[in-house]
């Protein structure tokens, strides 16, 4: 592929006249004008299709590099010829140049594509500047073995997920069973509404880039990363915080719970006979790598279920020993489709809490499953999402609902969750459960991501050998709960940048949960002689987040600074506050976009009230200096 990079002040193009190889395209796309843009002429060439995912990949690292480089608003592709004499023929061009965009689109950058086969005239203003024009060529390098590398290993389950036969209902507080055609919505219902037409659709690729992209990197807390494989992203200091802040408080409350915690690796052999048969069971996309003989001989883990399974098969228990609750956090990997991937919301590279109980009986595994419930309903509740959030999926098979029983169950779950749950039905079981539910947001897009979940699992127990010994000295085979009491810890970052999203499209200001907030209080000087008075306050804040612009800016753009970091606690000090030795403070989360809430308090007055609201939540120090005339800025955002 030869790419010709330009980066202009527009480009303006007419599509006059089709070739025979012409694309149909809609009318509004044969004259545009784009403004601030990298424009990148793209030839596709003979042997690319051979090897298009290693090319797509390689030619949209490029084009990343050149984006952030030059700070590009957005990436035309057009297609042009004669940068080749070797061509690929008109369909592959066309499906290259269509995933590449599709590949740019998932990375955050927005992405127009000239039509291609047609005569166009265009008019280009090239900016001028020393990167304003490179050339890229991208090859396949001689002898790699891209096409067995890059093979992308679809599960059994994988396949049984997309084929999968269920039926969805509503079932509401009273246990009724309603079907979806018969379930009438209420006002405050648009978003199980949209859940459900989301699960039904069964559509998971992105469309747009939603509002959590540009917060993200707005507020410094993470970006794309280039140089890695798209999924991959780079935490900035506040956003390596709130990740460990995460991971601390659901490490806490599930050792509260009760469970132990282990470590296991994260990479694995597909010839090991328990994890072969495991991989055609897990609907997950894999990372596979590749052997001497060009096939795949190791994988990275999409969960921390074979660890931990390995690690149990040696293990002696006892009846008495269950129900055994057994905990991990740590990086897992799958390989989702480029067309999912988008910032925080779906990943390749992911922090999973993974808990595995193992109980003697269905019984037992049941009642474990609705302590866990509830679990994961007051764990959501700590990192800032109430009931009302999120909505709930409870999944079963028809077998195990047709148990008197665990219709009872089914309907004491909806009861606790307090409101109507969406219901799926499989006519037959496809994967290792027979019973789970979720907790899922729904964003601003409508697109909805699961955070909390539990799973039933009865089959691997005995795939993996894992045994117990019953009062009466008999073998028998646990029943295993896969419990994820918060999902991924970076979908929790992008569920709450969604919701103060949403929060402030009702008129709210947005901000994070103050525990969460890089920083809770910002002292704002008038003068810079009212430094040496803040400089006595910050001992007597000790073990609260604080930092003081000592920038030389004026007041108002300080105090327009600070809003927009969504800082909780923004105190202003000058002459009156010096005399009197009190803040003039703040109070986010009870100020509107149309009136802000100001109180006069002391250090020690303000010091208690964060301290009540933070409660025994996981605390760490400042992430930065906490002068800000000492910090570099980590995006151009």
């Amino acid at each position: 592929m030869q790419l010709l990079f330009i980066h202009s002040d527009y480009i303006e193009y007419e599509a006059k006249e089709k070739t025979r190889i012409a694309e149909e395209i809609e009318d509004a796309r044969k004259r545009e004008r784009i403004e601030e843009a990298l424009v990148v002429f793209v030839a596709v060439e003979r042997g690319d299709a051979a090897n298009a995912r290693y090319i797509v990949e390689r030619a949209a690292e490029e084009t990343r590099s050149i984006v952030e480089k030059v700070n590009a608003e957005r990436v035309v592709l057009y297609p042009y010829a004669h940068l080749s004499s070797e061509l690929a023929s008109p369909e592959q061009s066309v499906e290259i140049l269509g995933e590449l965009a599709e590949y740019l689109h998932a990375s955050g950058i927005e992405v127009k594509r000239a039509p291609f086969g047609w005569y166009k005239s265009f008019t280009l203003s090239c900016k001028g500047h020393p990167l304003s024009e490179l050339s890229r060529k991208i090859t396949v390098l001689e002898g790699a073995e891209v096409k067995e590398a890059e093979v992308e290993r679809e599960s059994k389950a994988l396949e049984a997920e997309e084929k999968a036969v269920s039926h969805f209902f509503f079932m509401d507080e009273q246990g009724n069973l309603v079907g979806t055609a018969d379930f009438e919505f209420e006002d405050n219902q648009e978003n199980l509404r949209t859940f459900f037409q989301y699960e039904s659709e069964k559509r998971r690729e992105v469309d747009k880039i939603p509002p959590h992209v540009e917060l993200m990197k707005r507020l410094e807390i993470a970006d794309y990363e280039p140089s890695s494989d798209p999924g991959n992203l780079r935490f900035y200091p506040k956003g390596k915080l709130i990740k460990t802040l995460l991971e601390e408080y659901v490490r806490e409350s599930v050792a509260e719970y009760g469970a132990v915690e282990v470590e296991t690796p994260i990479m694995y052999s597909v010839w090991h006979p328990s994890l072969k048969d495991y991989l055609e069971r897990f609907p997950a996309r894999q990372y596979s790598m590749v052997g001497k003989g060009g096939k795949p001989d190791l994988f990275l883990r999409f969960s921390a279920c074979f660890g931990q399974f390995l690690m149990s098969n040696e293990m002696s228990m006892s009846y008495k020993n269950l129900p055994l609750k057994i905990f991990e956090l740590a990086p897992s990997f799958r390989k989702e489709k480029r067309g999912e991937l988008v910032g925080l919301r779906r990943l390749r590279k992911f922090t999973m809490p993974d808990m595995h109980t193992f109980c003697k009986s269905m019984e037992e595994a049941l009642a474990e499953f609705k302590k866990q419930f509830e679990l994961c309903m007051r764990v959501l509740e700590e990192i800032g999402f109430s009931p009302t959030s999120y909505e709930v999926a409870i999944r079963f098979t028809r077998d195990f609902y047709e148990d008197e029983a665990n219709k009872e169950f089914v309907e004491d779950l909806v009861r606790i969750a307090g409101k109507p749950v969406l219901i799926e039905i499989w006519d037959q079981r496809f994967f290792y459960f027979v019973l789970k539910f979720e907790f899922n947001f729904v964003d601003a897009l409508g697109k909805a991501s699961a955070l909390s979940t539990v799973q039933i699992d009865v089959e691997n127990a005995e795939r993996y050998g894992i045994i117990y010994t019953d009062a009466d000295g008999a073998r028998k085979s646990p029943i295993i709960l896969h419990c994820s009491p918060s999902g991924a810890i970076e979908r929790c970052m992008y569920a709450l940048l969604e919701k103060s999203y949403l929060d402030k499209e009702e008129g709210f200001l947005p901000m994070l949960p103050l525990w969460l907030s890089p920083t809770q209080v910002r002292i704002i000087p008038v003068a810079e002689r009212h430094l040496e008075y803040i400089e006595e306050l910050l001992p007597v804040l000790n073990g609260i987040r604080v930092d003081v612009d000592d920038r030389d800016e004026t007041v108002s753009k300080k105090i327009r600074d600070a809003g927009r970091e969504w800082i909780p606690y923004v105190a202003v000090v000058g002459e009156k506050e010096v005399e009197r030795k009190t803040l003039n403070v703040t109070i986010r989360g009870e100020s509107n976009q149309e009136e802000q809430k100001v109180e006069a308090m002391s250090a020690v007055e303000l010091k208690k009230r964060i301290e009540d609201e933070l409660k025994t939540r996981p605390f760490r120090k400042l992430p930065l200096s906490y002068k800000l005339s000492e910090r570099a800025r980590f995006t151009g955002g």
